[in-house]
């Protein structure tokens, strides 16, 4: 079979070939350029919109912006020009970065020196440090899952100072020898000055905690007050309170020394819960009685160990330790929280009573107090 007739059919085929092979390229020319249009209106779309979102923060609205994770805990920055390095606190944790040098460098974010974020990095602009908004969420968002957490650990809501005795009620009675003169010394002076010592540096300490007093000047105070305060104070979930009672020891022998703390005993059983607040039967209420007796224990023999080892660092051998002791003190087993009573000295003993009533010594003794509760709530809230 032949193709082709003659020479102009050879003529015609070739110039419909060439006429189709330019169609085809123009076509293809044609989509490419269409194709490369739209990669180009997309990726300046693509570039304006980087462009619109790459927003900066001023450090007012930094803070605010963490300031709003918690109503009582307060956001603060400290900034070295120097080396151009900031650091971010809440309460007890920390975002640590370095400046950058431009805008757009990133860089590291440390939280705690544990954890270690890569974000857009706070730059200069306009002679003003500025956080780009990828900086202030990876700052938002880890700070509010560390509060979160510390929210979920227990720890010491309030803390409960009991001055013994008061008012008509002036406890142990000493005598002091001052200038050739013999006075009168009373226990509920020198506990209500150690307790108030105790509170100022405590509150000083915690200002985020409840630091209340039975007795803040020379009242009476009945032993259910004491327990009734005590045991009226409201606490939320994961929240605890301590109880520290305060008193000066005394003896017929004149030669007795030392200070002792006291917890309640570990077979004495408090009703720690009331089976008409709750739909538990007896028998289960009973256990649990029996399992929140056992923790209070425990942690009331913690406090007294830990109050012991303050006394003992403070004084050395100066003045005798003597020791741990158990009681069913009535404002101790009545109170249900973690209690101690604590004895500072023997205010029939001339040496104690001199010491209880300097202003060095009680300085001394309310500041051991304090170190042992310090080092209490740091164990119990780890």
């Amino acid at each position: 079979m032949r193709l082709f007739q003659n020479k102009n059919s050879i003529t015609e085929f070739s110039k419909q070939r060439s006429e189709g092979v330019l169609t085809g390229f123009l076509s293809f020319l044609s989509v490419k350029l269409r194709v490369l249009r739209g990669l180009f209106i997309l990726l300046l779309l693509t570039t304006n919109y980087q462009l619109s979102t790459i927003n900066a923060l001023s450090l007012d609205d930094t803070l605010n912006a963490l300031d709003s994770i918690s109503q009582n805990q307060k956001s603060q920055f400290r900034w070295d020009p120097l080396f151009r390095d900031g650091v971010f606190n809440m309460g007890d944790h920390y975002g640590t970065f370095s400046a950058a040098g431009r805008e757009g460098e990133n860089g590291f974010l440390l939280f705690d020196n544990r954890e270690l974020f890569t974000v857009p990095l706070p730059y200069n602009e306009n002679g003003l440090l500025v956080f780009p908004e990828g900086f202030v969420s990876t700052l938002k968002n880890t700070f509010t899952r560390l509060y979160e957490n510390d929210s979920s650990r227990f720890h010491i809501a309030t803390i409960i100072i009991d001055p013994g005795h008061g008012g008509r009620d002036s406890g142990a009675v000493g005598k002091m020898s001052v200038n050739g003169k013999t006075t009168d010394i009373y226990e509920k002076d020198i506990v209500l000055r150690a307790g108030i010592e105790l509170r100022n540096l405590l509150r000083e300490t915690y200002p985020d905690k409840n630091i209340l007093m039975t007795r803040d000047s020379d009242l009476y105070r009945t032993l259910d007050y004491r327990s009734d305060m005590a045991n009226a104070v409201n606490v939320a979930e994961n929240e605890a309170v301590i109880f520290i009672s305060i008193h000066a020891n005394f003896a017929s022998n004149p030669n007795a020394r030392g200070y002792e703390v006291w917890h309640i005993t570990s077979g004495y059983r408090r009703s720690l819960l009331d089976s008409s607040q709750h739909n538990y039967s007896s028998d289960i209420t009973a256990i649990l009685n029996a399992m929140l007796e056992e923790e209070y224990t425990t942690e009331s023999i913690l406090l007294a160990d830990s109050i012991l080892l303050s006394l003992g660092q403070t004084f050395g051998s100066s003045l005798p330790s003597r020791g741990r002791k158990a009681e069913d003190w009535f404002v101790v087993r009545n109170s249900r929280m973690p209690a101690v009573l604590v004895e500072l000295g023997f205010i029939s003993n001339s040496q104690d009573a001199a010491l209880m009533t300097s202003a060095d010594g009680l300085q001394k003794f309310s500041r051991s107090l304090y170190n042992g509760i310090v080092n209490f709530i740091n164990i119990f809230e780890r």
